[in-house]
């Protein structure tokens, strides 16, 4: 297929309506036929393999394994709305249903003093009012809602860098 065949005759069509020049580069050369073809059999006798190593975080938490109705943090179960502190204990959250969150709740945070809030609401993603969580905004304390399995994502991602990131992840009965 030629450059200007295929998935680029639309954009070249459009390219040249706006009065860019076309024409393929002529000059561009590749040294090794690996550049092109990362998985062929040249490209593995040439250069090393790759080594992987885990990348977990020293001495912090970790959610492991989430569904709808737990959670493991380091390898422990929980079935019942918990705080996931980067470092630190779990703390158990005392909130069985959205439609309950109070201030209370998000209060029992400050305690822990993060930087950033994940606040995972549930199986879908709902949005607690900002009246609810102003002692965490006072604070200047970030707080982000998403569901459940984005927020243990997120949670996860961000602990590994070392931020001070704190979890509250509601699970519902």
């Amino acid at each position: 297929m030629g450059w200007l065949d295929g998935p680029n005759l639309r954009r070249n069509t459009v390219r040249k309506r706006r009065g860019f020049n076309n024409a393929a580069p002529q000059n561009i050369q590749f040294k090794h036929r690996d550049c092109l073809y990362p998985d062929s059999a040249a490209s593995s006798s040439q250069h090393p393999h790759m080594k992987f190593q885990l990348d977990e975080p020293q001495g912090g938490n970790s959610i492991s394994r989430h569904d709808g109705q737990s959670i493991w943090v380091n390898n422990s179960q929980h079935t019942h709305s918990l705080l996931v502190p980067w470092q630190g204990e779990v703390q158990p959250w005392p909130l069985d249903h959205f439609e309950s969150l109070a201030n209370s709740h998000f209060e029992q945070i400050l305690s822990l003093q993060p930087e950033l809030v994940i606040f995972g609401s549930g199986s879908r993603i709902r949005f607690a009012h900002p009246a609810l969580y102003q002692c965490l905004i006072q604070q200047r304390i970030g707080v982000e809602t998403m569901d459940l399995a984005a927020a243990c994502r997120t949670y996860n991602v961000l602990a590994s860098e070392g931020r001070a990131v704190l979890a509250a992840l509601l699970i519902e009965p």
